[in-house]
């Protein structure tokens, strides 16, 4: 049954909603002006740490970079420092986004949307990890082992210095992005958009889906495919049983309300 209390108290005309939003993204900007300001010193820093799973994929340890451009370290050292921002920046950005959308939500609704919020840095974070120290170094390997003599010339890998960052922060982004899965389902379920039934049966097309995507977003070794679909396939059974938990819940919450009427005429009696 609908309550009033289950709303907050804000209700406001379209223009102050609009001013809102506003105020929010301005805040937002200023942050990641602010993080780009305090990363920009550090670039060569951040970037050394970028690049670190290529070097350790030399086999002497000693590779290096080059720029075939003269603007081209200039504008790789403002990437990193905006790359380097945008996550220094995200808890404030995240804060504001919240901060906007919240007095929309019922009561409920907030309680609900809240582990999602704080699962998604998490998860991210963790396929972000997944790259840097497990796909990157021994991509990097693969493809630096195709160096050598081939056909009387010597081959020699001297990656490009945008090249290179390009490719980090594809990897990182790709892999960050693919495990916020299990919270597009659950968000998907909680909106009764697909259930967890529709999903079982389709358990054999989303493993097709998460093969092809494996093998768009990393390199065409197979280690590589594997070693981003098999947690993408079990963060997509840790759904399913997320769902199937919650369902149980929810089914044990309405026969606690239903029999509670019950109960109350019995004990009047």
């Amino acid at each position: 049954m609908f309550r009033v209390s289950d709303l907050d108290d804000t209700e406001s005309p379209l223009l102050d909603h609009l001013i809102e939003l506003r105020t929010r993204l301005m805040r937002c900007l200023a942050a990641l002006v602010i993080c780009f300001g305090v990363c920009l010193p550090f670039a060569d820093d951040i970037f050394g740490i970028l690049a670190r799973p290529l070097m350790q994929a030399f086999p002497d340890g000693n590779g290096k970079l080059i720029y075939t451009k003269l603007y081209e370290a200039f504008f790789v050292e403002l990437k990193v420092a905006v790359f380097a921002a945008f996550f220094l920046s995200f808890p404030i950005i995240a804060n504001q986004l919240w901060a906007f959308v919240a007095p929309g939500l019922y009561a409920k609704e907030k309680k609900a949307f809240l582990p999602f919020l704080f699962a998604t840095p998490i998860l991210f974070v963790c396929g972000a990890s997944l790259a840097y120290f497990v796909v990157m170094p021994n991509a990097f390997r693969w493809f630096i082992g195709f160096s050598g003599e081939t056909g009387g010339m010597q081959i020699e890998a001297l990656p490009g210095t945008g090249d290179y960052l390009d490719l980090v922060m594809q990897f990182i982004l790709a892999f960050g992005i693919s495990f916020l899965l299990p919270v597009l389902l659950m968000l998907l379920n909680r909106a009764d958009i697909v259930s967890r039934a529709q999903l079982k049966k389709a358990r054999r097309y989303v493993i097709v889906g998460i093969v092809a995507l494996s093998a768009i977003i990393t390199p065409p070794d197979p280690g590589s495919q594997l070693v981003l679909a098999l947690p993408l396939y079990i963060l997509f059974e840790g759904s399913l049983a997320l769902m199937w938990m919650t369902e149980r819940r929810q089914a044990k919450e309405k026969a606690e309300a239903a029999n509670l009427p019950v109960e109350a005429e019995a004990t009047e009696d």
